[in-house]
């Protein structure tokens, strides 16, 4: 639990029916309400959020729907009764931004609990928000609780509920797919879509008004709303926030004869993104936590990404498998290394190797890359293909057999994550290894929990934990029946791989000191009903500069 105040169990008032259905659109749907139900509501229709923290100042965020532009005041105290606000000003809702508002609060104590709100003109009042500042000096203990991949369609944020109702931790880090951009009934399809969660549009989201309805949808969902109010947040883009693995200049499922210009589904994507949460404009950032680490938010999808490789555009329809092989060869020896490839890109690569040597150089113990997609190397284990279940689906089935075939050849599972640009992950490992870091690397992603031991040119480089989704699907759902065993083939054939969960939905919690680094994936029991059950906890711990793994 958390040492300082407020205390674990918070005094904030609970989310109940009424003031959901006061949230406007959506509210009702997500409690089953029929279609028609979904309306606009005036005033706070979406409660508070906080974000960004340094150690005097932080990030508030409100929505306040009105028939005009309007100002609104917020406050910050140490006390839930507001008589002494300790920072206040003023912001203005407006339609340009979808009446969202958000305004930087200055002037506050490093390391401390605040409470905050927003007032209308006609006196009412936001939900009450807590916050918290980041630390400066000897901290003994810093937590995150990390999380990613939060469909809606496929069932409750019970993680997030979780989350709230243990209220353990310090921080949110959000690695990325806050949210899902597909149409109605394509993923998840019909019948996989959970009674009750509903999205709006039903379309997929393309234009501006697109994505600020869709966030509108999961804004309005309870767990989350609460998980917001209570805690502040770091947050980055993945690429379900734009379009299916999206890049800088285009997405897999982006078509511009039919979408219009990338660019411009781009812009409305990123802008969207940071009207309805509470982030700054800053592509990367970094986030000081007294001497105990830095922590740096990078961006890796629409930036500077180079469009990923395709297994299928390698292997251009060869049947042979000797033709098959010689291709995979070719490209593995040949673009598959391209030094031009780039995730980062050099600006971004530049600010990460220098903020990687300042913070060695002033003593601070960690250095956390709260990123999006894997770092560690994951291939398809040959033998997966033979253990798949008669009745796995044919699609499925040829992408495990062409996985294997590449793993064999020495290629990835995933050309989505650093896998697939070798040598942008070695610029990052390099300069890692040259700061002298006890580099931490969290993710999202996939789905499936994660834990690997990286290194670069034979030395051990860091320890990364990649989380599993609050919702969306892993790789037990294509992959059916195998459980465990699967788990135990992919660590058996990747050396850097040394444990993952291929059956849960969850988040996990990191706690820092300086001695250690340790990992508590927390695993739902289920997503389908509303609940805050587990099924079970892994504690993973890294000893600082060992860049190694101690399974609990």
């Amino acid at each position: 639990m958390i040492a300082s105040e407020p205390p674990a169990t918070s005094p904030l008032p609970v989310l109940d029916r009424r003031t959901i259905l006061k949230g406007g659109v959506l509210g009702g749907g997500l409690l089953g309400a029929p279609l028609s139900a979904h309306s606009f509501a005036h005033g706070f229709t979406h409660g508070v959020a906080s974000g960004e923290p340094n150690a005097d100042r932080v990030l508030l965020w409100t929505r306040y729907a009105a028939g005009q532009d309007t100002r609104l005041e917020w406050e910050v105290s140490e006390t839930r009764d507001f008589t002494r606000p300790v920072s206040s000003g003023d912001v203005t809702a407006s339609p340009a931004r979808d009446w969202c508002c958000k305004a930087w609060a200055n002037g506050l104590e490093p390391g401390r609990w605040y409470y905050y709100r927003f007032v209308a003109p006609n006196g009412e009042t936001s939900d009450i928000g807590r916050t918290r500042t980041l630390p400066v000096g000897d901290v003994s203990r810093f937590r995150l609780g990390v999380f990613s991949c939060s469909n809606i369609g496929f069932g409750w944020f019970n993680a997030y509920a979780h989350a709230a109702q243990a209220d353990d931790f310090d921080l949110a880090v959000h690695t990325g797919d806050y949210f899902y951009e597909y149409p109605e009934g394509s993923y998840p399809s019909d019948a996989q879509r959970v009674e009750g969660r509903v999205t709006l549009p039903k379309t997929e989201t393309i234009a501006l008004a697109d994505y600020r309805l869709r966030y509108a949808t999961y804004r309005a969902d309870p767990d989350l709303r609460r998980l917001h109010q209570l805690y502040p947040m770091v947050a980055g883009w993945d690429d379900h926030e734009s379009a299916n693995d999206s890049y800088a200049t285009g997405a897999e499922n982006h078509d511009p004869a039919t979408e219009g210009e990338w660019s411009v589904r781009k812009a409305a994507a990123m802008r969207v993104y940071r009207e309805w949460l509470p982030v700054s404009d800053e592509p990367w950032a970094e986030y000081e936590i007294g001497n105990l680490a830095t922590m740096f938010r990078l961006e890796t999808r629409l930036t500077a990404r180079d469009r990923q490789f395709s297994l299928r555009d390698i292997l251009g329809g060869r049947k042979n498998p000797e033709e098959m092989e010689a291709a995979l060869t070719a490209f593995r020896d040949g673009a598959y290394r391209d030094p031009a490839r780039q995730l980062l890109g050099s600006e971004q690569q530049g600010w990460l190797a220098a903020g990687l040597r300042q913070s060695r150089s002033a003593g601070k113990v960690w250095q956390v890359l709260a990123q999006q997609v894997l770092m560690g190397q994951l291939a398809t284990p040959p033998a997966l293909a033979d253990a798949l279940p008669d009745n796995t689906p044919g699609f499925v089935r040829q992408r495990v057999l062409a996985g294997a075939m590449a793993g064999r050849a020495g290629l990835p599972l995933n050309m989505d994550a650093w896998d697939g640009y070798p040598v942008a992950r070695e610029r990052v490992l390099a300069a890692s290894r040259e700061a002298d870091a006890n580099l931490l690397v969290l993710a999202g992603d996939t789905h499936n929990a994660w834990a690997f031991e990286l290194d670069h040119a034979g030395e051990r480089a860091g320890i990364e934990f990649g989380g599993h989704s609050v919702t969306s699907p892993g790789l037990e759902s294509y992959l059916g029946g195998l459980g465990a065993r699967m788990a135990g083939l992919l660590v058996d054939a990747n050396r850097q791989l040394k444990w993952t969960d291929t059956s849960h939905r969850g988040y996990f919690t990191l706690e820092l000191t300086p001695e250690r680094a340790t990992a508590e994936y927390r695993f739902m029991a289920g997503v389908k009903t509303r609940s805050t059950a587990l099924a079970g906890t892994r504690r993973i711990a890294s000893m600082a500069g060992s860049h190694r793994l101690e399974m609990g």
